[in-house]
């Protein structure tokens, strides 16, 4: 069976309009924020969204720092990850973190927030910690990393738990 020209023309315009939507859908997210949408529902005592939704093309550098430091904290070397933390005022945080780090060992953890304010930027997890070495209980907290732009390179400045 042969296609008649008016058949290959409604379907080159059809291919042409799909690769249009698609393309214009690329450069709508390109010129979107890192968050697309947050929930309406939200945490009563912290106020962070319950889910959001990334953008997909959003820069990912201060991610992958952010993710670097918690794996670090995670896999007990906390002392190394703070080590320049205990030349200035933070020595006695720093201290009580990698007390803590190791008392309630970090399981898992996954982004629930992204907040912007430039050079700064806060990324809240949400984690998932063992009441203490060794046991199988858990407990779900939320943390948070506070990166600083640098000249295009994103240095981790500080970090929240709640223990």
């Amino acid at each position: 069976m042969g296609f008649s020209r008016t058949q290959i023309a409604i379907a080159a315009c059809a291919g042409v309009l799909l690769l249009l939507i698609f393309f214009g859908y690329l450069l709508w997210l390109n010129n979107q924020g890192p968050v697309l949408a947050r929930s309406e529902e939200r945490d009563p005592l912290s106020g962070i969204p319950n889910s959001i939704t990334l953008n997909p093309l959003r820069d990912r550098a201060s991610e992958r720092e952010a993710e670097k430091f918690i794996r670090a904290m995670s896999e007990d070397h906390c002392q190394e990850e703070l080590a320049s933390w205990e030349k200035d005022y933070r020595k006695k945080y720093a201290a009580f973190i990698c007390d803590s780090e190791a008392k309630h060992p970090l399981i898992s953890w996954r982004i629930a927030e992204w907040e912007d304010t430039p050079p700064l930027r806060i990324l809240r997890y949400r984690g998932k910690r063992s009441t203490g070495p060794g046991q199988h209980q858990t407990y779900m907290e939320l943390l948070s990393v506070t990166l600083e732009n640098r000249d295009g390179e994103w240095a981790v400045t500080k970090y929240d738990a709640i223990y």
